[in-house]
């Protein structure tokens, strides 16, 4: 049986919202964006008329500015985008129980088995666009295709609120002349080592050579050929599916730089307790700490380290990431930004292997000491408690690292 998939992408997502709640900015250059005070200050979205001064994702507000003196820098306000997501979902769910979202403003949905031929596919598209539009006030584009990769490209090809169909007997002819980078999972760094074999399009790519492309890129050269071949079987995930979490972490670019160790002690501990937080949250224990930093000119470098043990505590994931930042970056001060991920996970029901050396009786009682702790801070909101060697720096104590820091899916590899 024939697959039909569509994959839908709300057109400049977050600024479309804010536009839509903001009626007065709407036909005028408007970007979301963080803030410049806390440092966070680049472009995470922008308009259809911002797009036309060369504002681009990712920039700082002050280069964007430069480009558009008139640019709107909104803040942004992630749980209004999440309950957004949650309206334009409803109306996917009600055309097929298998939607697979790809972040907040894209998701892929298969109507596969329900007597819709391809044909069929592009006019509920056309439908579904149409109610985006005439019922939340925004635009999608949609790509309709038979599997997952060529769906995102199609959603891609033609913006804003557009439909684009890539039938299965007609798709090179549309694609294969594209650069290669607009493939789904080829990044800037894989373009590079695909041009230098001169492989620039996608065509090019599906025409490679297999072994030439497994000994540059190993096996992800193979799925990425195939992907340019239209040969794609990855299912669209159910309604009811939940993804599998392979790891728990967080990052922030704190108020100043970190010069020396008392700030990257300070930090971590921060991190380290969201970080804990969300694994007792849940059910779970880590054995790898990883850490990131990234330096004042932007050069990011990353460790990992294992643990003699799994744990949820903070305490022993702050100390494990403070010695490894300690053995790895102490000589590259200052630093911009840091990170802190935990993996390796198991259940916290899985049995374990005492320790009959060191201190169990403690361990139990801090992971009840921090549960109680998670409880106070469920009802009265992260920062009613705070360690004392956060609230060393007036500006790390002001960070939030539940509450800013919102944490949003995406499923699929991220090669």
């Amino acid at each position: 049986m024939d697959r039909v998939i569509l994959h839908c992408d709300a057109n400049s997502y977050y600024a479309s919202v804010e536009c839509l709640y903001t009626p007065e900015i709407r036909e005028k250059p408007v970007a979301v964006g963080g803030s410049v005070e806390a440092r966070h200050g680049i472009i995470l979205t922008k308009n259809t008329i911002a797009k036309k001064y060369g504002i681009r994702t990712g920039e700082a507000i002050w280069q964007a500015k430069q480009k558009c003196p008139d640019l709107i820098c909104v803040p942004p306000d992630f749980p209004l985008y999440v309950r957004f997501s949650g309206k334009m979902r409803r109306i996917y769910e009600q055309y097929s129980s298998r939607v697979e979202a790809f972040g907040l403003d894209e998701s892929w949905i298969d109507l596969t088995g329900t007597g819709v031929t391809f044909g069929d596919g592009v006019r509920i598209a056309e439908e579904i666009r149409a109610r985006i539009r005439n019922e939340l006030g925004i635009t999608v584009s949609i790509g309709v295709a038979d599997n997952k990769i060529l769906a995102k490209l199609g959603s891609d090809m033609k913006k804003p609120d557009a439909v684009t169909a890539l039938p299965p007997d007609h798709f090179r002819e549309k694609i294969w002349d594209l650069p290669v980078q607009e493939l789904l999972y080829v990044g800037p760094s894989t373009a590079r080592r695909l041009a230098r074999l001169g492989i620039t399009t996608i065509g090019g790519l599906a025409r490679c050579d297999s072994a030439v492309l497994q000994g540059l890129l190993g096996k992800n050269g193979l799925l990425l050929k195939a992907y340019a071949n239209g040969q794609d079987r990855t299912p669209v995930m159910p309604i009811d599916h939940r993804s599998c979490v392979k790891s728990v972490g967080n990052s922030t670019t704190p108020p100043h730089d970190l010069v020396h160790m008392e700030d990257a002690r300070c930090i971590y501990y921060l991190l380290a307790e969201s970080v804990a937080a969300r694994l007792r949250e849940g059910g779970f224990r880590a054995r790898c700490v990883s850490i990131s930093a990234r330096t004042t000119t932007l050069i990011t470098r990353s460790h990992q380290t294992m643990l003699p043990r799994s744990t949820n505590l903070t305490d022993e994931i702050a100390r494990a990431a403070i010695t490894l930042f300690k053995e790895r970056f102490a000589h590259g001060f200052p630093y911009r930004s840091v990170g802190l991920s935990c993996s390796a996970l198991s259940p916290d029901d899985t049995p374990v292997q005492l320790d009959f050396m060191g201190d169990e009786t403690r361990r139990i009682h801090m992971e009840r000491l921090e549960r109680s702790i998670d409880d106070l801070r469920r009802r009265y909101g992260h920062q009613i408690v705070q360690r004392g060697v956060v609230l060393q720096d007036r500006g790390y104590a002001q960070i939030n690292p539940v509450e800013d820091h919102t944490i949003h899916p995406v499923p699929m590899f991220t090669g």
